[in-house]
């Protein structure tokens, strides 16, 4: 099915007018795209500050803001674990966990490190170490923003990466071009896309002498007795390539493929799965001009008018992270019991096992992260998200409708209120808005909203709109971001 991008603008700078006002919702539309949703009070600065600084600000202070502390068992080996007493896979999940609350608590920075761990995919199983996992989500986050030839030299050498695609089994005197083919097809070029088996045969020999695996657990150290010092060509250049030189010709050789490529992948990460060839070309020539730094590609595509273009609003399928975290964030419903170990294992479920993508080529997205089953899944999420919430507090959730509402005690007001704060573009018929000013209506008689006694200070409030949002979550126009 051939899926067409309806959007008649590109690269230019979005100015507010009447037609395209910087109001509410494309606030709203700017933070699920950029990150994980907007918080109310996020709302209103960005209401203040415009578009343009509300990107820029956005993107800097991701980019600027300090990592976590490096757990004690950061760069741990599997004695280290054992004389400690500690739990190589509990610190994993601990881990993982720890990135789904910055994910909540920011979701910037979050949004786009996980794109590139499903672009630099690893899997978890392979190496079965959280100290190596801790190494490779450090490489990633360091990179996330800067510049994509020192990214992807510094992932080549990642123990993680080494385990998977079985560099660290790539000798001179054994070759196993698994990394080398996934260099090309995967991380830089696209499949069939500007190199020849050949070229994969002669890089994989240039990756060669990351052999000294030491043990489980501990890290791949260079080996002088692996590598394969005679000349190599690719791309039609000779020389005795190691990794790091053989990632200098790729770069040189194959620059205008690999911005055309990567900034496609942004493209539809971020914007729309059915891609503006013209506007995806433009952000590859920033790309070039800027020397593979990946920070002016990001503040041109979310400054522009084609990000904030009507078409391309609530045109992405959420994904099982995106189904949690903007559900938090947007109402701002804070923590409740056990809420990590049913994020981390809720989004498993899903289909989004953090560390755990099902293949070299990632999680597929969009319409695949919908099934008979996964559906069904999505539903129950966020029936107990929102029993939680109300169960924590039955203050909460009447009081995210009164600042929503101005304290309005009209049911249809309240009710189209909430539905288009937690949906991109709003239901698509007036029934389906009336169906849910009934539910928020739930078993109150009838008598109390005609005469208007009903309002959100009732004892029954909370109960009504966690009913509410438990309709809401299984609209099929929920699923979009």
């Amino acid at each position: 099915m051939v899926i067409t991008n309806c959007a008649t603008t590109g690269l230019e700078t979005y100015v507010p007018s009447e037609e395209t006002p910087w109001d509410a919702a494309r606030v709203q539309h700017l933070f699920r795209r950029i990150g994980f949703g907007a918080k109310p009070d996020e709302i209103a600065q960005a209401l203040a500050d415009g578009p343009a600084a509300t990107v820029n600000r956005l993107l800097d202070e991701a980019a600027s803001r300090p990592q976590r502390p490096a757990p004690e068992w950061a760069y741990w080996d599997y004695d280290a674990f054992q004389a400690a007493e500690v739990d190589v896979f509990a610190t994993y999940v601990q881990w993982s966990q720890g990135y789904i609350q910055e994910a909540i608590d920011y979701g910037v920075r979050e949004k786009l490190c996980l794109f590139w761990q499903n672009h630099f995919v690893t899997k978890y199983e392979s190496y079965s170490c959280s100290s190596l996992y801790y190494q490779y989500l450090k490489v990633i986050t360091d990179n996330s923003f800067g510049n994509l030839k020192d990214f992807v030299t510094e992932i080549t050498a990642t123990p993680a990466m080494l385990f998977f695609l079985n560099g660290f089994e790539n000798t001179k005197d054994n070759p196993n071009e698994n990394y080398a083919r996934e260099l090309f097809e995967l991380f830089t070029l696209g499949e069939n896309n500007g190199y020849t088996q050949e070229d994969i045969v002669e890089a994989s020999r240039a990756l060669t002498g990351f052999n000294g695996w030491t043990s489980y657990c501990g890290g791949i150290e260079w080996a002088s007795w692996g590598f394969d010092s005679t000349e190599k060509t690719v791309f039609g250049r000779t020389g005795n390539y190691n990794y790091g030189t053989l990632i200098d010709v790729l770069f040189e050789e194959r620059g205008e493929l690999i911005a055309r490529f990567i900034c496609g992948k942004l493209y539809t990460f971020y914007v729309n799965k059915a891609m503006d060839e013209a506007v995806v070309n433009d952000m590859a020539q920033i790309f070039l001009d800027n020397n593979f730094n990946i920070m002016p590609v990001l503040k041109a595509l979310f400054n522009s008018a084609h990000f904030f273009d009507d078409a391309n609003v609530g045109t992405l399928m959420k994904s099982p992270m995106d189904l949690m975290i903007s559900f938090l964030r947007q109402g701002d419903f804070g923590e409740f019991d056990n809420l990590m170990n049913w994020g981390f294992w809720g989004m498993a479920n899903m289909g989004q096992y953090l560390g755990e993508p099902p293949d070299v080529a990632g999680w597929k997205g969009d319409r695949a992260w919908i099934d008979s089953n996964r559906i069904t899944l999505r539903w129950e999420f966020i029936d107990g998200f929102s029993w939680a919430v109300h169960n924590r507090s039955e203050a909460t959730y009447p009081e995210f409708a009164r600042a929503l509402t101005d304290d309005s005690n009209s049911p249809e007001v309240i009710a189209r209120a909430i539905v288009d704060y937690f949906i991109p573009r709003g239901f698509v018929s007036e029934d389906a808005y009336d169906l849910a000013t009934d539910v928020l209506k739930w078993d109150v008689p009838v008598n109390y909203y005609d005469t208007g006694e009903w309002n959100l200070y009732w004892g029954s409030a909370s109960w009504q709109i966690t009913v509410l949002l438990r309709h809401i979550g299984r609209m099929p126009e929920f699923q979009l971001n």
